[in-house]
C-alpha cells in the first residue's frame, strides 16, 4: 500500500478500500492476517484509532473477523463477496456514467471495446 492520501475522503475510508482492493486481487487471501493496527499505524504515520475505525467497518461489512488475542483474518467467502457488490457498483453507478461519457465525446463503443480486445492481447 501507497502512504498517499487525498482530501477527498477520510483517511479510514481509503484505507478501508485499500484492503478491499488486496482483498480482490489476491493480495490478501481468505484465512490471512491482516497487518496490525500498530503496524499499519505506524508504516504510514495513522493514529491507531484511524487504523482501528477502517478494520472495524471491514468486520461490520463481514469481509474480516476479529480472533481475539490472535488478531484480524480476511473471512472465508470474503473475495466472493467482494467480487459481487463491486461487480454490481460498478454496472449500476460506473458503467452507466462511462456510457454516459463516450456518448458526450462521440466515441463509439464497438471501436473502443475493440481497442481494449486488441490492447489485452498485445499483453
Amino acid at each position: 500500500m501507497t502512504a498517499q492520501w487525498n482530501d477527498s475522503q477520510p483517511i479510514y475510508w481509503q484505507l478501508k478500500e485499500r484492503t478491499i482492493a488486496m482483498i480482490l486481487d489476491g493480495t490478501l487471501a481468505e484465512g490471512d492476517t491482516l497487518p496490525s493496527v500498530r503496524t499499519v499505524a505506524a508504516e504510514f504515520q495513522l493514529n491507531p484509532i484511524t487504523v482501528s475505525k477502517s478494520y472495524q467497518t471491514l468486520v461490520d461489512d463481514g469481509l474480516v473477523e476479529k480472533r481475539r488475542g490472535l488478531g484480524m483474518f480476511v473471512c472465508a467467502g470474503a473475495r466472493q463477496q467482494l467480487m459481487e457488490s463491486e461487480r454490481q457498483k460498478f454496472l449500476t453507478e460506473e458503467w452507466p456514467a462511462m456510457v454516459n461519457r463516450i456518448g458526450q465525446l462521440g466515441l463509439d463503443l464497438s471501436r473502443l471495446l475493440q481497442s481494449a480486445a486488441d490492447k489485452k492481447d498485445k499483453s
